[in-house]
């Protein structure tokens, strides 16, 4: 082995690159610097955009790459793992996309344990895997540069303060994507979820959400709120005062989609139940929610239609809901998951643009 030559076959760097800085860059040099091959994981993929996830995971490897030359890009591939709300399951699905693309070849993992959210480089399926402490290297945090670039500022003048903190070429890249119409929906949800936590400053709130099936469909609505404007979601809600979460979750039913049947005919169609309560499952705060599957009976498809908080309601066949992952408010994906199985278990390997 030559003073240049890798000291690894293959490295795996792990994170959600929301928005990618400085710090992110020196890791991922780091890697390619002790190993010949690295892979990028970029976690939180398929899923729908919201302030702490808002750009998909397509325009993060895009970032990404911008900050790396010709040849680091040829040494590199990204795996896209989505959110399960199971640590094992996550894990395991990263483990075998890492074999697939390195075989059983030994491989390093490259990061830096700087606080709680970096438990994942501890997980029993990476022990086999050598870790290498990149260190910390500077003083930056994505949650602060997203509130810099998605603010009431103009977009010129947040480049600007971020300057220091971004490669060059993701500053190129967040100055032409402020252009498309996307940017401006993602900035009116930072800024109303901003507004929402003021005013909503309790440390815990109770939702109940509606997982009901018929004749092979999943009823859905489209949200009309700014937060989550254009997602679907399940019929749910917040608890009123006094008010138990079975009755929660038909209650909101019916507010949303007109949906109306006896609490006794809701009782006898309810299979399964589950509570919610990762502590960041909504940017808007804790909320926790118990959601309730019903399974009914019925061959036709009962008539609905949104109401308040909803702009449509629709019967969705479960056949489609795989697709639908990344139109899913928060994580309503991981709630029809749990109830119906619609979330692979595989990442998906992509390889570096040339």
């Amino acid at each position: 082995m030559t003073p240049d030559t890798p000291q690894y076959a293959a490295a795996v760097v792990i994170g959600r690159w929301q928005l990618p800085h400085l710090a992110h860059f020196d890791l991922i040099q780091r890697a390619l610097a002790v190993a010949q091959r690295v892979s990028i994981v970029i976690g939180s993929a398929h899923r729908s955009r919201n302030p702490k996830n808002p750009f998909t995971e397509g325009e993060r490897q895009a970032m990404l790459e911008s900050m790396l030359s010709t040849e680091q890009r040829q040494r590199v591939s990204f795996v896209m793992v989505q959110d399960y709300g199971n640590d094992k399951r996550w894990a395991d699905a990263v483990q075998a996309a890492v074999i697939e693309i390195h075989g059983q070849t030994p491989v390093c993992l490259v990061g830096y344990q700087k606080d709680p959210s970096s438990y994942y480089l501890t997980l029993p399926q990476f022990k086999s895997w050598t870790f290498v402490d990149a260190g910390s290297t500077r003083d930056v945090d994505a949650t602060g540069l997203r509130d810099v670039y998605f603010s009431d500022a103009s977009v010129a003048a947040s480049l600007d303060v971020l300057r220091p903190y971004l490669h060059e070429g993701v500053l190129d890249y967040l100055r032409a994507w402020a252009e498309l119409p996307v940017y401006a929906a993602c900035r009116d949800e930072h800024l109303a979820v901003k507004a929402y936590r003021l005013r909503y400053t309790a440390p815990v709130y109770l939702t109940a959400d509606a997982v009901v099936r018929a004749a092979d469909h999943v009823l859905l609505i489209k949200r009309a709120n700014i937060i989550g404007r254009g997602q679907w979601a399940l019929p749910g809600g917040f608890l009123d005062k006094d008010e138990r979460w079975f009755d929660g979750a038909v209650r909101e039913l019916g507010e949303e989609t007109l949906f109306e049947l006896p609490s006794s005919v809701m009782e006898h169609a309810l299979k399964d139940q589950a509570i919610f309560d990762n502590p960041g499952r909504s940017p808007r705060g804790r909320l926790i929610t118990q959601a309730f599957y019903f399974a009914l009976k019925s061959e036709r498809l009962p008539e609905v239609k949104g109401a308040d908080d909803a702009k449509e309601a629709r019967w969705v066949p479960v056949s489609e809901l795989p697709g639908m992952v990344d139109q899913l408010f928060e994580d309503h994906a991981l709630i029809l998951d749990r109830f119906l199985g619609i979330l692979s278990s595989q990442a998906t390997i992509v390889p570096a643009h040339a």
